[in-house]
């Protein structure tokens, strides 16, 4: 099955430091680095790693971190025909300040990625036509969301939305005719205004989205896990315990790993089980894309 990631590009530029500084205050870092990322290019390159068949639809600046963007796509073996250059804007860029305890704090310019439009997906229909899958976020305009999601189902595509950052603009009835609805829990605090301190409380706002019409919801936790919550069932799936150094781009890796898994096997929870681990060992390294393991990696990981 061939996955189309219809999504955002940017340039990750990351500090680390002990602790994140207060309003006003200056602290020395303890290391930096520029890196690619934006969630659609995450996870496209976390599943491009795995082995999966996909193409990027997105718009990349044109200056020197589009064209970096560009190669990065094709180091990674990505189908670059639906990557277009935006004229005169620059990259998309993700400025990212990790703590001691790899938690992360996230400024986003989206640059290019607001040119990504509606028309694109109309002129790419040809090649989206013969996709399986549609991976889609919110870092792209909503409007090229909507069309990406009903030229899918008009074409019998199945779809992923990852509601990220969450947008309280995001109109219900249009996730609604989504397959997969994948919120981590705080995204889901924002989107149904109610509290997820507890796993109970994920599942009741998640069954909240479930009585709208949605399929099948599923709520990354992180070191809690992830929840999956249909009309039928509600199975959770714990977390690996792992020492975390960089949680950045963690719910990116998970996405990546169980849209490459269903694509070939169709198999909801073991698709999640799989991408919980992989989502794991993310987080054992620093960085976003340089965190995601290929599959040797992956499968020697699993092994031991």
């Amino acid at each position: 099955m061939k996955i189309a990631v219809i999504g955002s590009t940017m340039m990750d530029i990351v500090s680390y430091t002990d602790e994140m500084p207060q309003a006003g205050e200056t602290r020395r870092v303890n290391g930096f680095h520029i890196a690619s990322g934006g969630k659609g290019a995450n996870q496209a390159i976390a599943a491009a790693k795995l082995g999966a068949d996909v193409v990027m639809m997105t718009a990349v600046g044109d200056d020197m971190f589009g064209e970096q963007s560009r190669r990065n796509f094709q180091d990674h073996h990505i189908d670059m025909s639906l990557v277009k250059t935006a004229e005169g804007t620059s990259n998309g860029i993700a400025t990212i300040v990790v703590d001691a305890t790899g938690q992360n704090r996230i400024l986003i310019n989206p640059g290019a990625n607001e040119k990504l439009s509606p028309a694109d997906i109309e002129a790419a229909g040809e090649e989206l036509s013969t996709c399986g899958l549609f991976v889609l976020q919110l870092e792209v305009p909503l409007e090229t969301v909507y069309a990406a999601i009903r030229f899918a189902k008009a074409h019998g595509i199945k779809v992923l939305l990852n509601p990220a950052p969450a947008s309280r603009d995001l109109s219900l009835d249009m996730a609604c005719q989504c397959d997969f609805f994948v919120p981590n829990e705080t995204e889901l605090s924002i989107l149904v205004d109610k509290p997820v301190d507890t796993v109970e409380q994920v599942r009741e706002a998640a069954e909240s989205l479930v009585e709208r019409g949605l399929t099948n919801v599923i709520v990354t936790m992180g070191s809690r896990g992830s929840l999956l919550v249909t009309s039928e069932e509600t199975q959770l799936v714990p977390s690996l315990k792992v020492d975390a150094v960089d949680s950045t781009g963690a719910g990116d890796a998970f996405i990546g790993c169980f849209v490459d898994t269903y694509a070939r096997t169709e198999d909801v929870l073991g698709s999640m089980q799989r991408a919980s681990r992989y989502a794991a060992l993310s987080v054992t390294r620093k960085g976003t894309q340089d965190s995601y393991a290929d599959a040797k990696e992956f499968a020697a990981f699993l092994d031991a």
